[in-house]
């Protein structure tokens, strides 16, 4: 029988309140608390963030206040800049492309929550996000479950992505459209 956390890195239905999954948010919640009041240049910031998102590489900048479910689901790759009051959601694989900057208040969501009352009464789901090398996602942006962006994309500030983007686009507005093809 699959554990809670097994479910939802399967991305099945889970149920994200049990004591399984509080336990492993409130140990997160903790790091979070020391990466949010510690200096960035100093080695106890990386030791904390090395420890908040192992699978991320140890060259990313990230700006506090910085809020997240796991952390070790997070994938950033080489001089991934992360700005102020970034909340990213990783119930699943959140993979961020090299060299990507990502504004003040950008939220990533890879939660997913049933409409039926009575089955979000009991689980939850995610579905991974995807973002692309050297992209720029614009302040308060939000990326919605499942989305994949293109490498080279760029996502207008507060726009709400709904649906993958394709590379070396600009997308804007609520829900994001694309607007334009970048660097032809």
């Amino acid at each position: 029988m699959k554990t809670e956390k097994e479910k939802m890195l399967a991305g099945e239905p889970y149920d994200a309140h049990c004591e399984e999954m509080i336990a492993i948010r409130t140990r997160v919640k903790r790091i979070l608390h020391k990466l949010n009041v510690t200096e960035y240049y100093t080695d106890h910031f990386k030791d904390t963030m090395k420890e908040l998102c192992p699978n991320s590489a140890s060259n990313i900048h990230l700006e506090p206040p910085f809020y997240c479910d796991y952390g070790e689901n997070i994938y950033a790759g080489d001089g991934v800049f992360i700005n102020f009051g970034a909340v990213i959601l990783d119930g699943a694989r959140v993979t961020i492309g090299r060299k990507t900057l990502i504004a003040p208040g950008v939220h990533i969501y890879t939660a997913e929550h049933p409409v039926n009352i009575e089955d979000r009464r009991k689980w939850e789901n995610c579905r991974p996000v995807t973002i692309g090398e050297e992209c720029w996602i614009g302040g308060h942006a939000t990326i919605c479950p499942g989305v994949t962006i293109g490498d080279r994309a760029v996502i207008g500030a507060g726009a709400v992505v709904t649906k993958d983007i394709p590379a070396d686009a600009l997308a804007v507005g609520n829900p994001a459209r694309v607007i334009k093809k970048l660097n032809q």
